[in-house]
């Protein structure tokens, strides 16, 4: 049996889990227990079946501040050794977040500091509030976004990268939307609503179908349309092939709602 979770709350209703960082007293700072049970959480909505979306967000006034400076000040004594298996860790849990087969709707509100930064950028959609802050911070203590970058890149491009990583300068939530950190941009009042709407257009979509495009995405990226083609059609043959495009079609062609969204409405 699992463990139970200590730093974050996970909870299902329905076909959404809530992964909530909750140590709001350090502005849900990363220590090893947070990074541990973000592992396992977002393994856990991986795994399940009943799981369509998934949404990150945090307990408090901000969303998250970075790592935990005794856990930063720990970490200072550790060898070189326990230092990379320390790292290991950081990078296994945003991949798993970035790898998880469900759609991960990220909720950014307050600041979201360094790994903040990597949580938001490994997320598949991010919805924040016009109040937010956001820095790449790690400079300005003499270490480097070194585990978040591959994420970070990926969404901000190297240009904005030379600019943010060098500087650890903070930004806003419009600069943040602007360079593609963020999709989206709300009054924090609206943030729940706005969450709301994008799990309903997730949940409206096959859910397979949703899970094979989140798979190619990460298969096309960096491919010439020559290198990509192979992979594609036979993606799009495989899909066509299966039983959820014919129900999917079917409802399309008899105007009614596909299974999978009347599922939900039991």
């Amino acid at each position: 049996m699992n463990a139970p979770y200590r730093s974050l709350r996970y909870e299902t209703r329905g076909a959404v889990a809530r992964v909530v960082l909750a140590r709001p007293e350090v502005r849900n700072a990363f220590d090893d227990v947070l990074i541990e049970e973000l592992t396992r959480a977002f393994a856990a909505a991986g795994e399940d079946a009943a799981v369509r979306v998934v949404v990150l967000s945090g307990d408090g006034p901000t969303f998250c501040a970075g790592a935990d400076v005794n856990w930063m000040r720990r970490a200072g004594g550790y060898s070189k050794e326990e230092n990379e298996a320390d790292a290991e860790r950081m990078a296994r849990m945003l991949r798993g977040i970035d790898a998880c087969p469900k759609p991960v709707v990220a909720l950014a509100h307050g600041a979201a500091i360094g790994g903040g930064v990597g949580l938001v950028a490994a997320a598949d959609i991010v919805i924040a509030t016009e109040e937010t802050v956001f820095s790449l911070a790690e400079v300005k203590l003499g270490i480097l976004p070194a585990a978040i970058s591959p994420y970070v890149l990926r969404a901000i491009g190297p240009r904005a990268a030379r600019d943010l990583f060098l500087t650890g300068e903070r930004f806003d939530a419009a600069r943040a939307l602007a360079i593609g950190l963020v999709h989206k941009v709300v009054p924090a009042a609206e943030l729940e609503e706005a969450g709301r709407r994008k799990i309903a257009a997730l949940l409206s979509s096959g859910p397979e179908a949703v899970r094979a495009a989140k798979a190619l995405i990460e298969r096309v990226t960096g491919k010439g349309p020559e290198d990509a083609m192979p992979l594609t059609v036979r993606a799009i043959a495989e899909r066509r092939a299966s039983a959820e495009a014919k129900e999917g079609l079917s409802a399309f062609l008899e105007k009614r709602k596909p299974a999978w969204a009347k599922e939900l409405e039991k």
